[in-house]
């Protein structure tokens, strides 16, 4: 590991030193990078430090790379092209841009395509790094960024963000590993993070602690998720205050004696509704504690940030997420805020559409297809898709498929499977990358979470060789 490891930093460093050549060039720069929170705190990572570098630069957040896209890449004034979270799975494309142009891929998806050696690319699949695990866009910006100036080690905190944004805080304990680690451990040697075991509960910064605590749902906790008022009524039995003067408490105010109250009070709650305490064991695991942001905000927590940059994209307004990126704070966080809670309703709102019509749904033994296309906005289908994946909605280990109809007229579809899934060989970058290309579309992503755009007249035929192919690969 430590080999892959330190052949990864030496791409990178590798890459930097380019960079570097071309702001003494005066290159002016293009900056893509994926309109995602992974992709969104790469382009923060990216923009902050070449404006440490006084380089010249213009930045664009997209959803996929296309023929326009590198077209308009092609015929830009911009001598150096960097893309961030991106870029990886469409290198075929890539190939086509004038060779004038520098080319640099800050990337951690799959690789598709023939790698070229015109272009540089930071991607640690090279060294069978898992991209889908061990490091996000945002880490692989990092560390290029380290690269370029040991100063830029402020801009770990970000990286961070991006990894549990990118879910790569699967493991044990709720942790990151691998070359994420390594960023973590930058982050806390500045003193820019503090690390803790804890209780994991979204909103443990700026919501009432009942308030928190209903809005918990993974794990479901019955009667209490969604009840304010059952969870109000706990509290209250257990003689933890609820406010401090006028202010409401929140979970980051709680004691450690507190804390371990409501566990084992959830814990006894979920036993006498004859369901398995040790599902309770999820809200206890790792977190991010962003020490330089302001107490009770939601920029503090890295999960909580993390989900306030995914609203920004998903809403069609990633420029604000970048904002938050590069240090705005006040009424740009405001504004995010309320677009989150218009998110919030949005994902609602489809997902009561979803299982309200049961007849749109086609489930089939290893995978459930989930016919969105009349209502669904395309930006919504990856989070759609992992909502419904770690839900009950349906049996544990299908691979949800959630589709969407673009702006162009084409399908637009995410696909999520299980970590038990992948250990039986389940890689869904590579199939949709290969089933897409199939089809004249593009497609590609991890092994555990995946997308794909296709035209709409070869969808059912798409959908017959996926599923024939999610099949034969499990049943091998």
């Amino acid at each position: 590991m430590l080999e892959t490891h330190q052949k990864f930093r030496i791409q990178a460093e590798s890459a930097a030193e380019e960079i570097l050549d071309c702001i003494a060039n005066n290159s002016h720069f293009t900056v893509n990078c994926h309109y995602d929170a992974d992709g969104i705190t790469a382009a923060g990572i990216i923009a902050k430090s070449l404006r440490r570098q006084n380089a010249n630069f213009h930045l664009k957040l997209v959803k996929q790379i296309d023929q326009e896209i590198v077209g308009t890449l092609s015929d830009s004034i911009y001598d150096a092209i960097i893309l961030g979270d991106i870029g990886s799975g469409y290198l075929d494309l890539l190939k086509n841009i004038k060779k004038s142009k520098k080319i640099f891929i800050l990337d951690h998806h799959q690789i598709d395509g023939d790698v070229n050696e015109e272009i540089t690319q930071v991607n640690p699949h090279l060294f069978g790094i898992d991209g889908g695990k061990e490091i996000s866009g945002a880490g692989v910006a990092y560390f290029v960024a380290k690269s370029l100036d040991k100063k830029n080690i402020d801009l770990s905190p970000l990286a961070v963000v991006g990894a549990v944004a990118d879910m790569q805080d699967k493991n044990e304990k709720r942790t990151l590993h691998s070359l994420n680690s390594l960023i973590v451990n930058d982050a806390i040697e500045t003193g820019l993070l503090k690390v803790e075991r804890d209780l994991i509960i979204y909103g443990r910064e700026t919501r009432p602690i009942h308030k928190a605590l209903s809005h918990t749902m993974n794990p479901f906790l019955p009667g209490l998720s969604g009840r304010e008022d059952n969870c109000y009524a706990l509290l209250s039995s257990l003689a933890i205050p609820i406010k401090d003067g006028e202010r409401w408490r929140t979970i980051v105010d709680l004691s450690t004696d507190e804390k371990k109250k409501i566990f084992s009070a959830i814990v006894e709650h979920m036993t006498s509704k004859e369901v398995s305490a040790s599902a309770a064991m999820t809200l206890i695991g790792t977190v991010y504690t962003l020490v330089n942001e302001d107490m009770w905000t939601s920029t503090r927590d890295a999960r909580e940030y993390a989900t306030l940059l995914n609203a920004c994209g998903r809403m069609d307004r990633p420029s604000l997420g970048v904002a938050i990126c590069m240090g705005e704070r006040g009424s740009t966080v405001k504004e995010v805020t309320t677009l989150l809670s218009e998110h919030r309703k949005s994902l609602a709102s489809y997902i009561s559409l979803i299982t309200e019509k049961p007849e749109n749904i086609e489930k089939y033994e290893h995978l459930a297809i989930i016919h969105s296309e009349e209502f669904l906005n395309e930006n919504m289908t990856g989070a759609i898709s992992s909502l419904l994946s770690s839900s009950e909605t349906f049996e544990k280990n299908k691979v949800i498929i959630v589709l969407a109809k673009t702006k162009n007229g084409e399908i637009k579809l995410s696909a999520r499977g299980t970590d038990q899934l992948i250990e039986k060989g389940l890689n869904l970058g590579i199939i949709l990358q290969t089933l897409a290309k199939r089809y004249n579309g593009n497609g590609g992503g991890h092994k555990i979470a995946a997308g794909a755009q296709i035209p709409e007249s070869d969808l059912k035929n798409f959908l017959t060789d996926l599923k024939n192919e999610i099949s034969r690969t499990l049943l091998e």
